[in-house]
């Protein structure tokens, strides 16, 4: 889904003189397919480095995922007996994993439209596989959330590719408080944070993600601060009459802020010496992120049905059991993409996107 060159490729135009539909930088492609298929229908290499940052980050936010939903699948979408965060909403990985959506869905356009002469065609294969994985994913884990990245991705980020970005960007700054305001969370918050992270791409933040370890600290320091604040606003109002309203909104916003800190912090970890361990930890599942994310829901059925464990009705067995699934999940993705360009479903869906097989298989180093 680690290399450490940077080097970034410039944008020249793709076939039949097409531009990327952005006006920032140029950026290193997320996706970066080992093959596509420009308009001679034959195969192009291209060899864009990944980011790791984004491999780290989605590594952990899959993690932070199956802490929050262990006890759901296990009871079969009822409330848990006890919130895995204690009294922090659950769910912080899912923003985190919605603008790292829209950030991939920007760095992948880039891509697409240097190798094809309808990008957003390829992006919209994209989505439709992904709904339909969705959909099937729903027969096991009706909670799952798939199919509302799909159709929020069909709906509102392929639309936005037309637009400049500051009209991304003002949208993303307009839809995240609406969401907060009409509940904290939902598809207008999805929306949001999609629109966000693309316009990280589009102003070419993600292109300097991993240069300095100061950008991401500070930023991460007014987190912490808007998040302490919002909490202290909503201890305040709390003593009021009928202040249930205000009194979410900050609650919703502190969450967001603290995934903020999370993302922040692992950035700045980044650049010291703990970048080897975190990136061995966390690359491995953030580069088979979706093969992860839909096993998980399997393995845990597995344990709660046919093992027979109480996992949702113990928060210390739900956590053992998330710690077994992610170690075998780690164990198998560090030891598959030693031999294997991604993970099995990130494959078919590359498959599907591109409409063209791509390789599978590393070649061998004689």
């Amino acid at each position: 889904m680690p290399r450490e060159d940077r080097s970034q490729e410039p944008h020249p135009k793709g076939p039949a003189g097409h531009r990327p539909p952005h006006d920032g930088p140029a950026t290193a492609s997320y996706d970066r397919p080992e093959t596509a298929v420009p308009a001679s229908g034959q195969p192009q290499t291209a060899g864009r480095p990944r980011i790791t940052a984004l491999d780290v980050l989605r590594g952990f936010t899959l993690c932070e995922i199956l802490l929050a939903n262990i006890q759901l699948i296990a009871n079969g979408g009822t409330a848990v007996v006890a919130q895995p965060m204690g009294d922090w909403d659950p769910w912080l990985g899912l923003p985190i994993f919605s603008v790292l959506f829209g950030i991939g869905f920007s760095l992948l356009l880039d891509s697409a439209a240097n190798r094809v002469p309808r990008p957003r065609l390829v992006l919209l294969r994209r989505l439709l596989a992904l709904l339909a994985i969705g959909l099937v994913h729903m027969l096991l884990w009706p909670g799952e959330i798939l199919t509302k990245y799909a159709i929020v991705g069909m709906l509102v980020l392929l639309p936005s590719t037309w637009l400049p970005r500051w009209a991304v960007a003002g949208l993303a700054a307009a839809l995240i408080p609406a969401a907060l305001i009409g509940g904290g969370g939902g598809p207008l918050l999805i929306a949001g944070l999609f629109l966000l992270g693309s316009a990280l791409v589009r102003y070419g933040v993600i292109e300097q993600i991993e240069r300095s370890a100061r950008g991401p600290l500070l930023l991460g320091l007014v987190f912490a601060a808007g998040a302490t604040a919002a909490l202290w606003v909503q201890a305040g109002v709390q003593t009021g009459a009928g202040m249930t309203q205000p009194s979410s909104i900050m609650s919703s916003l502190a969450d967001l802020l603290l995934a903020g800190v999370y993302v922040c912090a692992l950035l700045a970890l980044l650049r010291t010496p703990l970048r080897p361990a975190l990136q061995a930890v966390f690359a491995p599942l953030g580069r088979m992120a979706l093969t992860n994310y839909l096993t998980a829901t399997l393995l845990v059925l597995a344990a709660a049905h046919i093992l027979g464990l109480p996992i949702g009705q113990s928060l210390t067995t739900a956590y053992l059991t998330a710690g077994a699934i992610l170690l075998a999940q780690w164990l198998f993705s560090t030891l598959w993409l030693r031999r294997h360009r991604q993970g099995p479903i990130e494959w078919l869906w590359r498959w599907v996107t591109w409409a063209h097989r791509p390789p599978f298989r590393r070649a061998r180093s004689r």
